[in-house]
């Protein structure tokens, strides 16, 4: 028998799982994993982070544009927490992310060892599977069990807690193997029940003005043709969560776009306001999406199809329940409706002309702005300048401070799937930087673009030295206004302008950038903006052009209700 250690057994659950890339930082409780990475000939790249929390958001968006789970690690103790925010987003957005953490020995437990932590504890609420290991024998089964979690049902983050004295014990190499088809997601699909298809089809094709309301659960299936199929027989328009843009082609004729507090418009708001029947797919209906329950209207008639039960009915009285995966369920819903062709009412609204009528309110309001020759530069003319600019394949990270709103109403995507990432579930500020390295590894033929305020670029630069290390192209853009916006907004709204503690002072992000190695412009003036970032596209490296840009407070920006 050969061999093996745990560190060496925990290396090999991975390789055999088809992990190619994991991003993390060293720490002591790590040295036997790190030191089995570096003997044995596996296959997977290390990317060494500046912070914990970094790795996990790379991880993230890696999961986000490769359909593979997420690989991120990081030591005991302040690692094992810097960590943890990057597994929260992940499981509340429903993407697989693995984080493993190392930790004192387990004879040193109680002890008060340099680090001790029960990050058992720490990951039990925030995470859908998490374990400690306390014996050499249990780290196969904890890795296939976490790889389960991950990909089966509602994909979600899981957590490994890895002592230092475990990673050293002998193991039997035979004990290590790994189930077949779990390095994938979503893994295991079921369909709704078939009974609950046709009374959903029924009152589909019943409906008069029937509207689908998409969520990320539709990118994460990959259901893009059978979404188009369903809502072309039905001639109905498609309404997008912000992580369900991607849900169909930017310019499909019955894409209407991002609807919601954050990112939507009047012309969107019309378009679900007219509803008769709503049906949401891989949706919440949370607060943003529903501007706070209100649209839909509660008389309206609600079809909700999703992964998971427990999303069903939380927010809406629901006719009809569909509970299994979003390619599969809107498969089944388009057959059953094009057996119902018959039954559409005869004076059902044309769906194309509502989402035409609708689409050329916003872009006319869009270009009188994004025209603009205005100082400080308004940051629809930056989003106008990358729909013209990027090509199709892009990819565009965004923070969820002021590019959120700004590029879920009106970043063009051409085409259908993974091309526009933000952290919707608990918008920490510092993910677009880490975020976009990720997607670069995880999507090495795209370009992939970072966008963020300077409030997050104060969060995460110093990963500038990660990107020029490891070469990276990643292009960054940065909205320099010298404020946490989305706050001074709220205060502006709901508290008369009593603005408190949330302006700073304005850094040289490009000065940084040239700091760190990075190619990089600033531009005060819109004139050079498009010329600023046509080279920075163009360049063959990292790139960072800073745009002097409006005060979010000061904007027309897409967002109908702050906090108040």
């Amino acid at each position: 028998m050969s061999s093996m250690n745990g560190a060496d057994a925990m290396v090999r659950m991975l390789q055999l799982n088809g992990v190619k890339h994991i991003f993390g930082l060293c720490g002591d409780t790590s040295l036997p994993f790190y030191d089995a990475l570096a003997r044995l000939d596996h296959g997977i790249d290390h990317v060494l982070t500046r912070d914990e929390r970094s790795a996990a958001y790379m991880a993230d968006a890696y999961a986000r544009v490769t359909g593979r789970p997420g690989i991120c690690e990081g030591p005991s103790g302040g690692g094992a927490t810097y960590l943890l925010p990057g597994l929260v987003e992940a499981n509340e957005s429903a993407i697989p992310v693995l984080g493993i953490t190392s930790d004192v020995s387990v004879g040193a437990r109680g002890k008060f060892p340099l680090t001790e932590l029960d990050q058992q504890a720490l990951y039990q609420p925030l995470t859908k599977w998490n374990t400690t290991v306390d014996r050499v024998d249990q780290i196969p089964h904890a890795v296939r069990s976490a790889f389960r979690a991950m990909v089966t049902g509602r994909p979600g983050a899981t957590h490994i807690c890895l002592p230092y004295d475990v990673q050293k014990h002998a193991i039997d190499p035979s004990q290590v193997w790994a189930q077949p088809g779990h390095d994938r997601y979503p893994a295991y699909r079921f369909a709704p029940d078939p009974a609950e298809v046709e009374r959903a089809a029924a009152m589909l094709a019943a409906a008069r003005c029937p509207v689908i309301v998409c969520g990320g659960g539709v990118v994460i299936s990959g259901a893009h043709t059978e979404l188009e199929t369903l809502a072309t027989r039905l001639n109905a328009p498609v309404c997008l969560t912000i992580s369900g843009s991607g849900s169909l082609p930017g310019s499909h004729p019955l894409n209407a776009g991002v609807i919601g507090t954050n990112g939507g418009v009047e012309a969107t708001r019309d378009v679900i306001g007219q509803a008769d029947l709503v049906l949401f797919v891989g949706a919440r209906a949370g607060s943003t999406t529903t501007e706070h329950w209100k649209m839909p209207a509660r008389e309206v008639a609600i079809l909700h199809l999703d992964i998971d039960p427990g999303t069903i009915a939380t927010n809406y009285r629901t006719d009809v329940a569909l509970v299994g995966d979003a390619r599969l369920g809107l498969a089944a819903l388009a057959d059953a409706v094009h057996a119902r062709s018959a039954q559409r009412p005869a004076d059902a609204v044309d769906g194309r002309a509502v989402v035409a009528r609708s689409q050329a309110r916003k872009q006319a309001f869009f270009a009188s702005l994004a025209h603009s020759a205005d100082r400080p530069i308004k940051p629809e003319r930056v989003v106008d300048a990358l729909n013209r600019l990027l090509p199709a394949k892009a990819v565009v990270v965004a923070d969820p401070g002021t590019p959120c709103p700004y590029f879920a109403a009106y970043f063009d995507a051409p085409q259908a799937g993974r091309h526009f990432i933000t952290n919707r579930a608990h918008g920490a500020l510092g993910f677009s930087m880490a975020a976009g390295v990720g997607a670069a590894f995880g999507r090495p033929d795209a370009m992939v673009v970072s966008v963020m305020g300077d409030g997050s670029f104060g969060f995460t630069c110093g990963e500038m030295e990660t990107i020029v290390r490891r070469g990276v192209p990643l292009k960054m853009i940065v909205f320099s206004n010298s404020v946490f916006g989305w706050i001074k907004a709220s205060q502006k709204t709901g508290y008369e302008a009593r603005y408190f503690s949330v302006d700073f002072d304005r850094t040289d992000h490009a000065r940084v950038a040239e700091a760190f190695g990075v190619k990089a412009w600033r531009v005060e003036d819109p004139a050079e903006l498009e010329p600023a970032l046509k080279a920075a596209l163009a360049h063959d490296g990292p790139a960072l052009v800073d745009v002097i840009s409006q005060q979010l407070q000061d904007t027309a920006v897409p967002v109908s209700q702050w906090m108040g």
